[in-house]
C-alpha cells in the first residue's frame, strides 16, 4: 500500500509541474486580459473530464497497445474505441466551450488552454502511474519527464486550437480537427511508452504549434485589451532599455 502511495505521489507531482509549467508562458504572458476565473473553472472541469478520458484511454488503447506489442499473437487494437473515445471527449470540449460565460468573453481560446492542461495532466498522471510499476532504468526518467512536460501542453494546443477554431465560428469543424488532433495524441504517446523515438515527433511538433498559440490567445483579447497590451510591452521596452544603457554607462565608468 505505502509503494503504490509513493508511486501516485511521484505521478502526481510529475503532472502539475508539467501543468504548471503550460501555464507559464501563454498564460501568464496576457494576464490579465482576458477571463482568469472562467479559465479556473475549467480547470475544474478538465480534471474531472481528463480522469474518465485518461483511465478509458490506458484500458481500451495503451494496455491493449502494449499487449500487442510485447506478444505477436494478440489481437490488433481496434481503432474505433479510439475514434469513439477521441471524438466523446472534443464533444465535451465543444459543450465546455460554448457555454454562456466563455462565449461572452470570447475566451474560447484561453479557456480551452486551462481545459487542456487539466485533461492532459490527468492523462500525464495515469500514464506515468502505468510505468512506474517497470524496471527503473534511464530510459524510464527520460519517458515520465517527457510525459510530464509535453502531455498537459499537447492537450492544451489541442483544446486551444479547438477553442480558437469555435471562436471563428467553426462548432463542428472544430470537433472533428479536435478529435483528429486527439487521436494523433493518443497514438504517439502510446507509442512513446514503449518507444522513445516517439519523442522525436512530439517535441518538434509541440514546439512549433506552441508558438502559433500566442496568436489564437491575441485573438480573443478585444480591442481595448489589445491597445492598452501593446502600451504596456512598449513601456516595458523602453525600461528595460533604458537600464541596460546605465547599467552600460555605469561599466563603462568603471572602467
Amino acid at each position: 500500500m505505502a509503494n503504490t502511495f509513493l508511486l501516485f505521489q511521484v505521478a502526481s507531482v510529475s503532472a502539475l509541474v508539467g501543468m504548471t509549467l503550460g501555464w507559464r508562458g501563454v498564460m501568464t504572458r496576457y494576464s490579465g486580459f482576458y477571463d482568469l476565473p472562467t479559465a479556473w473553472s475549467n480547470v475544474f472541469w478538465g480534471i474531472l473530464i481528463g480522469g474518465f478520458y485518461a483511465s478509458f484511454t490506458h484500458n481500451n488503447i495503451v494496455i491493449p497497445y502494449i499487449v500487442m506489442v510485447n506478444n505477436d499473437e494478440a489481437a490488433v487494437v481496434n481503432p474505433i474505441n479510439l475514434l469513439l473515445l477521441c471524438l466523446i471527449a472534443s464533444v465535451a470540449v465543444h459543450l465546455l466551450l460554448r457555454r454562456d460565460r466563455v462565449r461572452r468573453g470570447s475566451s474560447q481560446p484561453t479557456s480551452g488552454w486551462a481545459l487542456g492542461l487539466a485533461m492532459g495532466g490527468m492523462m500525464s498522471l495515469v500514464f506515468i502511474l502505468s510505468i512506474l510499476e517497470t524496471e527503473f532504468n534511464v530510459s524510464l526518467v527520460i519517458t515520465i519527464a517527457c510525459l510530464a512536460l509535453f502531455g498537459p501542453r499537447c492537450e492544451a494546443l489541442i483544446t486551444s486550437f479547438q477553442g480558437h477554431l469555435m471562436l471563428q465560428g467553426r462548432r463542428w469543424g472544430a470537433v472533428l480537427r479536435g478529435t483528429f488532433w486527439r487521436c494523433a495524441y493518443v497514438v504517439m504517446f502510446a507509442f512513446a511508452l514503449v518507444n522513445l523515438s516517439a519523442w522525436l515527433f512530439i517535441i518538434p511538433a509541440a514546439l512549433l504549434f506552441n508558438r502559433t498559440s500566442e496568436s489564437w490567445i491575441w485573438d480573443s483579447i478585444p480591442k481595448e485589451g489589445k491597445k492598452r497590451l501593446r502600451k504596456i510591452w512598449a513601456r516595458n521596452a523602453r525600461e528595460k532599455l533604458a537600464n541596460e544603457d546605465f547599467r552600460a554607462g555605469v561599466n563603462s565608468q568603471e572602467e
